[in-house]
Protein backbone atom coordinates (compact mmCIF):
# COMPACT_ATOMS: atom_id res chain seq x y z
CA UNK A 1 0.00 0.00 0.00
CA UNK A 2 1.10 3.55 -0.68
CA UNK A 3 -0.37 6.92 0.22
CA UNK A 4 -1.09 8.94 -2.91
CA UNK A 5 -3.34 11.63 -4.27
CA UNK A 6 -6.42 10.84 -6.33
CA UNK A 7 -4.67 12.18 -9.47
CA UNK A 8 -1.61 10.04 -8.72
CA UNK A 9 -3.76 6.93 -8.40
CA UNK A 10 -5.31 7.61 -11.81
CA UNK A 11 -1.84 8.21 -13.25
CA UNK A 12 -0.54 4.97 -11.79
CA UNK A 13 -3.48 3.10 -13.33
CA UNK A 14 -2.80 4.67 -16.72
CA UNK A 15 0.92 3.97 -16.55
CA UNK A 16 0.45 0.34 -15.51
CA UNK A 17 -2.09 -0.35 -18.22
CA UNK A 18 0.00 1.38 -20.90
CA UNK A 19 2.97 -0.80 -19.93
CA UNK A 20 0.82 -3.92 -19.81
CA UNK A 21 -0.94 -3.40 -23.14
CA UNK A 22 0.67 -1.54 -26.07
CA UNK A 23 -2.78 -0.94 -27.55
CA UNK A 24 -3.66 1.51 -24.76
CA UNK A 25 -3.12 5.18 -25.56
CA UNK A 26 -4.22 8.51 -24.07
CA UNK A 27 -5.72 11.35 -26.09
CA UNK A 28 -7.20 14.71 -25.17
CA UNK A 29 -6.61 18.41 -24.70
CA UNK A 30 -3.31 19.24 -22.93
CA UNK A 31 -2.67 15.65 -21.82
CA UNK A 32 0.88 15.73 -23.21
CA UNK A 33 3.04 18.84 -23.26
CA UNK A 34 1.10 20.46 -20.42
CA UNK A 35 1.07 17.20 -18.38
CA UNK A 36 -2.74 17.28 -18.16
CA UNK A 37 -5.13 20.03 -17.12
CA UNK A 38 -5.23 18.48 -13.63
CA UNK A 39 -1.80 16.81 -13.86
CA UNK A 40 -3.27 13.31 -14.07
CA UNK A 41 -1.05 12.52 -17.08
CA UNK A 42 2.09 14.21 -15.72
CA UNK A 43 5.21 12.53 -17.12
CA UNK A 44 3.40 10.14 -19.44
CA UNK A 45 4.41 11.94 -22.64
CA UNK A 46 8.08 11.70 -21.71
CA UNK A 47 7.66 8.04 -20.80
CA UNK A 48 5.55 6.80 -23.71
CA UNK A 49 6.07 9.36 -26.48
CA UNK A 50 3.69 11.36 -28.71
CA UNK A 51 2.19 8.33 -30.47
CA UNK A 52 0.63 7.12 -27.21
CA UNK A 53 0.04 10.42 -25.40
CA UNK A 54 -1.65 12.64 -27.95
CA UNK A 55 -2.48 16.31 -27.56
CA UNK A 56 -5.58 17.27 -29.51
CA UNK A 57 -7.17 20.47 -30.77
CA UNK A 58 -10.12 21.87 -28.83
CA UNK A 59 -12.55 19.62 -30.66
CA UNK A 60 -14.27 17.11 -28.38
CA UNK A 61 -16.49 15.73 -31.14
CA UNK A 62 -13.44 15.18 -33.35
CA UNK A 63 -11.10 13.39 -30.97
CA UNK A 64 -13.91 11.36 -29.38
CA UNK A 65 -14.78 10.13 -32.87
CA UNK A 66 -11.16 9.27 -33.62
CA UNK A 67 -11.11 7.31 -30.36
CA UNK A 68 -14.24 5.34 -31.29
CA UNK A 69 -12.76 4.47 -34.67
CA UNK A 70 -9.45 3.44 -33.11
CA UNK A 71 -11.27 1.19 -30.64
CA UNK A 72 -13.24 -0.44 -33.47
CA UNK A 73 -10.04 -1.55 -35.18
CA UNK A 74 -8.40 -3.01 -32.09
CA UNK A 75 -6.80 -0.23 -30.03
CA UNK A 76 -7.87 0.72 -26.50
CA UNK A 77 -8.09 4.51 -26.28
CA UNK A 78 -8.45 6.54 -23.10
CA UNK A 79 -10.12 9.80 -24.06
CA UNK A 80 -9.77 12.60 -21.53
CA UNK A 81 -12.36 15.36 -21.47
CA UNK A 82 -11.09 18.43 -19.66
CA UNK A 83 -14.52 18.38 -18.04
CA UNK A 84 -17.63 16.36 -18.81
CA UNK A 85 -19.38 19.68 -19.36
CA UNK A 86 -17.39 19.82 -22.61
CA UNK A 87 -18.30 16.22 -23.42
CA UNK A 88 -21.71 17.55 -24.46
CA UNK A 89 -19.97 18.50 -27.69
CA UNK A 90 -19.05 14.82 -28.20
CA UNK A 91 -22.23 13.20 -26.90
CA UNK A 92 -23.17 11.99 -30.37
CA UNK A 93 -19.97 9.93 -30.55
CA UNK A 94 -20.45 8.57 -27.04
CA UNK A 95 -24.17 7.79 -27.22
CA UNK A 96 -24.82 7.12 -30.91
CA UNK A 97 -21.56 5.42 -31.85
CA UNK A 98 -19.56 4.03 -28.92
CA UNK A 99 -22.65 2.75 -27.10
CA UNK A 100 -24.43 1.29 -30.15
CA UNK A 101 -21.68 0.01 -32.43
CA UNK A 102 -21.57 -3.55 -31.07
CA UNK A 103 -25.32 -3.88 -31.59
CA UNK A 104 -25.43 -2.10 -34.96
CA UNK A 105 -22.61 -4.25 -36.34
CA UNK A 106 -24.21 -7.50 -35.24
CA UNK A 107 -21.38 -8.14 -32.80
CA UNK A 108 -18.61 -7.56 -35.35
CA UNK A 109 -17.18 -4.40 -33.74
CA UNK A 110 -16.71 -3.88 -30.03
CA UNK A 111 -15.63 -0.47 -28.75
CA UNK A 112 -13.17 -0.90 -25.85
CA UNK A 113 -12.81 2.81 -25.07
CA UNK A 114 -12.64 4.85 -21.87
CA UNK A 115 -13.95 8.39 -21.62
CA UNK A 116 -12.72 10.04 -18.43
CA UNK A 117 -12.46 13.42 -16.74
CA UNK A 118 -13.98 15.60 -14.01
CA UNK A 119 -17.72 15.96 -13.49
CA UNK A 120 -19.89 18.07 -11.23
CA UNK A 121 -19.29 21.25 -9.28
CA UNK A 122 -15.78 22.45 -8.57
CA UNK A 123 -16.53 25.71 -6.79
CA UNK A 124 -17.40 29.02 -8.40
CA UNK A 125 -17.50 27.85 -12.02
CA UNK A 126 -21.14 28.81 -12.65
CA UNK A 127 -23.78 27.14 -14.77
CA UNK A 128 -21.92 25.78 -17.79
CA UNK A 129 -19.02 24.19 -15.88
CA UNK A 130 -20.70 22.69 -12.81
CA UNK A 131 -23.06 20.04 -14.14
CA UNK A 132 -23.32 16.38 -13.15
CA UNK A 133 -24.30 14.19 -16.09
CA UNK A 134 -23.73 10.75 -14.62
CA UNK A 135 -27.43 9.88 -14.85
CA UNK A 136 -27.55 10.96 -18.52
CA UNK A 137 -24.90 8.46 -19.55
CA UNK A 138 -26.10 5.77 -17.15
CA UNK A 139 -29.43 5.89 -18.99
CA UNK A 140 -27.83 4.62 -22.22
CA UNK A 141 -27.69 0.87 -22.99
CA UNK A 142 -24.23 -0.10 -24.20
CA UNK A 143 -22.34 2.23 -21.87
CA UNK A 144 -20.85 1.51 -18.46
CA UNK A 145 -20.46 4.39 -16.00
CA UNK A 146 -18.32 4.56 -12.85
CA UNK A 147 -17.66 7.34 -10.34
CA UNK A 148 -14.77 6.76 -7.90
CA UNK A 149 -14.77 8.50 -4.53
CA UNK A 150 -11.29 7.59 -3.22
CA UNK A 151 -7.79 7.21 -4.66
CA UNK A 152 -8.05 3.44 -4.14
CA UNK A 153 -11.28 3.23 -6.10
CA UNK A 154 -9.91 5.56 -8.76
CA UNK A 155 -7.04 3.20 -9.53
CA UNK A 156 -9.03 -0.01 -9.37
CA UNK A 157 -11.97 1.24 -11.42
CA UNK A 158 -9.87 2.94 -14.11
CA UNK A 159 -7.80 -0.21 -14.62
CA UNK A 160 -10.97 -2.28 -14.93
CA UNK A 161 -12.42 0.26 -17.35
CA UNK A 162 -9.36 0.14 -19.61
CA UNK A 163 -9.48 -3.66 -19.71
CA UNK A 164 -13.23 -3.77 -20.39
CA UNK A 165 -14.38 -4.58 -23.92
CA UNK A 166 -17.28 -2.11 -23.69
CA UNK A 167 -17.18 1.71 -23.60
CA UNK A 168 -16.79 2.94 -20.02
CA UNK A 169 -17.15 6.47 -18.67
CA UNK A 170 -14.99 7.23 -15.63
CA UNK A 171 -16.52 10.36 -14.11
CA UNK A 172 -14.32 11.91 -11.45
CA UNK A 173 -14.50 15.01 -9.26
CA UNK A 174 -12.17 17.92 -9.83
CA UNK A 175 -12.35 18.72 -6.12
CA UNK A 176 -10.95 15.30 -5.22
CA UNK A 177 -7.81 15.27 -7.41
CA UNK A 178 -5.70 16.37 -4.44
CA UNK A 179 -7.34 13.98 -1.96
CA UNK A 180 -4.94 11.47 -0.38
CA UNK A 181 -5.58 7.85 0.47
CA UNK A 182 -4.08 4.38 0.69
CA UNK A 183 -3.76 2.65 -2.70
CA UNK A 184 -2.60 -0.91 -3.42
CA UNK A 185 0.58 -0.81 -5.52
CA UNK A 186 -0.05 -4.18 -7.14
CA UNK A 187 -0.43 -4.04 -10.92
CA UNK A 188 -3.09 -6.73 -10.59
CA UNK A 189 -5.33 -4.59 -8.37
CA UNK A 190 -8.76 -4.24 -9.98
CA UNK A 191 -12.20 -3.23 -8.71
CA UNK A 192 -14.97 -4.98 -10.65
CA UNK A 193 -17.37 -2.66 -12.43
CA UNK A 194 -20.85 -3.15 -10.98
CA UNK A 195 -19.80 -3.68 -7.37
CA UNK A 196 -20.85 -1.17 -4.70
CA UNK A 197 -18.82 -0.63 -1.53
CA UNK A 198 -20.03 -0.22 2.05
CA UNK A 199 -17.88 2.69 3.15
CA UNK A 200 -19.29 2.67 6.67
CA UNK A 201 -21.38 0.01 8.38
CA UNK A 202 -24.51 0.95 10.31
CA UNK A 203 -27.79 -0.41 11.61
CA UNK A 204 -30.40 2.38 11.66
CA UNK A 205 -30.47 3.96 8.19
CA UNK A 206 -28.88 3.28 4.79
CA UNK A 207 -27.36 6.26 2.97
CA UNK A 208 -26.70 5.61 -0.72
CA UNK A 209 -24.42 7.96 -2.64
CA UNK A 210 -21.53 8.17 -5.12
CA UNK A 211 -18.64 10.42 -6.09
CA UNK A 212 -17.86 13.31 -3.80
CA UNK A 213 -21.28 12.96 -2.16
CA UNK A 214 -19.77 9.93 -0.39
CA UNK A 215 -17.72 12.32 1.74
CA UNK A 216 -20.78 14.43 2.51
CA UNK A 217 -22.56 11.27 3.65
CA UNK A 218 -19.59 10.06 5.73
CA UNK A 219 -19.35 13.41 7.51
CA UNK A 220 -23.06 13.27 8.26
CA UNK A 221 -22.80 9.66 9.47
CA UNK A 222 -20.02 10.56 11.91
CA UNK A 223 -22.14 13.36 13.36
CA UNK A 224 -25.23 11.15 13.51
CA UNK A 225 -23.30 8.56 15.50
CA UNK A 226 -22.71 11.15 18.21
CA UNK A 227 -26.48 11.52 18.44
CA UNK A 228 -27.08 7.80 18.68
CA UNK A 229 -28.13 7.10 15.09
CA UNK A 230 -26.10 4.48 13.21
CA UNK A 231 -25.88 5.17 9.46
CA UNK A 232 -24.61 2.72 6.84
CA UNK A 233 -22.99 4.50 3.89
CA UNK A 234 -23.04 2.71 0.53
CA UNK A 235 -20.86 4.04 -2.28
CA UNK A 236 -22.42 2.92 -5.56
CA UNK A 237 -19.08 3.35 -7.43
CA UNK A 238 -20.75 1.90 -10.53
CA UNK A 239 -23.80 3.69 -11.93
CA UNK A 240 -24.30 1.32 -14.83
CA UNK A 241 -24.50 -1.48 -13.93
CA UNK A 242 -25.80 -0.78 -10.40
CA UNK A 243 -25.24 -3.21 -7.56
CA UNK A 244 -28.86 -3.34 -6.41
CA UNK A 245 -28.22 -6.45 -4.30
CA UNK A 246 -25.92 -4.62 -1.88
CA UNK A 247 -28.39 -1.73 -1.49
CA UNK A 248 -31.41 -3.96 -0.94
CA UNK A 249 -29.57 -6.17 1.54
CA UNK A 250 -28.63 -3.07 3.53
CA UNK A 251 -32.18 -1.68 3.54
CA UNK A 252 -33.48 -5.03 4.74
CA UNK A 253 -31.21 -4.60 7.77
CA UNK A 254 -31.75 -0.90 8.47
CA UNK A 255 -35.35 -0.50 7.22
CA UNK A 256 -34.73 3.08 6.14
CA UNK A 257 -32.97 4.79 3.23
CA UNK A 258 -31.68 8.20 2.20
CA UNK A 259 -30.19 8.73 -1.27
CA UNK A 260 -27.75 11.58 -1.94
CA UNK A 261 -26.92 12.82 -5.44
CA UNK A 262 -25.26 16.02 -6.65
CA UNK A 263 -27.30 16.36 -9.84
CA UNK A 264 -30.81 17.70 -10.40
CA UNK A 265 -33.78 15.75 -8.99
CA UNK A 266 -35.85 14.92 -12.08
CA UNK A 267 -34.92 11.55 -13.58
CA UNK A 268 -31.78 11.16 -11.48
CA UNK A 269 -29.85 8.22 -10.05
CA UNK A 270 -31.58 8.79 -6.70
CA UNK A 271 -34.99 8.28 -8.30
CA UNK A 272 -33.82 5.02 -9.91
CA UNK A 273 -32.38 3.64 -6.68
CA UNK A 274 -35.48 4.65 -4.74
CA UNK A 275 -37.73 2.89 -7.25
CA UNK A 276 -35.76 -0.35 -7.15
CA UNK A 277 -35.71 -0.43 -3.35
CA UNK A 278 -39.46 0.10 -3.06
CA UNK A 279 -39.92 -2.55 -5.76
CA UNK A 280 -37.77 -5.19 -4.07
CA UNK A 281 -37.74 -4.23 -0.38
CA UNK A 282 -41.05 -2.47 0.17
CA UNK A 283 -42.08 -4.71 3.06
CA UNK A 284 -38.84 -3.92 4.88
CA UNK A 285 -39.23 -0.13 4.79
CA UNK A 286 -40.35 1.52 8.03
CA UNK A 287 -40.38 5.01 6.53
CA UNK A 288 -40.65 6.68 3.13
CA UNK A 289 -37.38 6.97 1.19
CA UNK A 290 -35.88 10.45 1.16
CA UNK A 291 -33.63 11.74 -1.60
CA UNK A 292 -31.29 14.73 -1.41
CA UNK A 293 -30.13 16.30 -4.66
CA UNK A 294 -28.72 19.47 -6.08
CA UNK A 295 -31.18 22.33 -6.42
CA UNK A 296 -33.57 22.17 -9.37
CA UNK A 297 -32.03 25.20 -10.99
CA UNK A 298 -28.85 26.10 -12.91
CA UNK A 299 -25.79 26.54 -10.69
CA UNK A 300 -25.09 30.14 -9.71
CA UNK A 301 -21.68 31.82 -9.42
CA UNK A 302 -22.07 33.50 -6.02
CA UNK A 303 -20.44 31.36 -3.29
CA UNK A 304 -23.47 31.64 -1.02
CA UNK A 305 -25.70 30.30 -3.80
CA UNK A 306 -23.22 27.51 -4.61
CA UNK A 307 -23.43 26.47 -0.97
CA UNK A 308 -27.23 26.58 -1.07
CA UNK A 309 -27.31 24.55 -4.29
CA UNK A 310 -25.21 21.54 -3.26
CA UNK A 311 -26.21 18.75 -0.86
CA UNK A 312 -24.53 19.12 2.51
CA UNK A 313 -24.12 17.08 5.73
CA UNK A 314 -26.84 19.06 7.52
CA UNK A 315 -29.41 17.99 4.92
CA UNK A 316 -28.31 14.36 5.19
CA UNK A 317 -28.55 14.47 8.99
CA UNK A 318 -32.06 15.96 8.83
CA UNK A 319 -33.14 13.34 6.28
CA UNK A 320 -31.75 10.49 8.39
CA UNK A 321 -33.55 11.79 11.47
CA UNK A 322 -36.75 12.19 9.46
CA UNK A 323 -36.80 8.58 8.27
CA UNK A 324 -35.93 7.47 11.81
CA UNK A 325 -38.83 9.58 13.18
CA UNK A 326 -36.49 11.65 15.30
CA UNK A 327 -37.59 15.06 13.99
Amino acid sequence: MATMQFREALRQALREEMHRDPRVFLMGEEVGEYNGAYKVSEGLLAEFGPKRVIDTPISELGFAGIGVGAAMVGLRPVIEFMTFNFALLAIDQVVNHAAKMLHMSGGQFSVPIVFRGPSGSAGQLAQQHSQSFENWYANVPGLKVVSPSTPRDAKGLLKSAIRDDDPVLVMESELMYGMKGEVPESEDFLIPIGQADIKREGSDVTIVCFGKMVHVALEAAALLEKEGLSAEVIDLRSLRPIDYATIIASVRRTNRMVVVEESWPLGGMAAEVAFMVQRHAFDYLDAPIVRITGADTPMAYAPTLVEAYLPNPRQVIEAAKYVAYQL
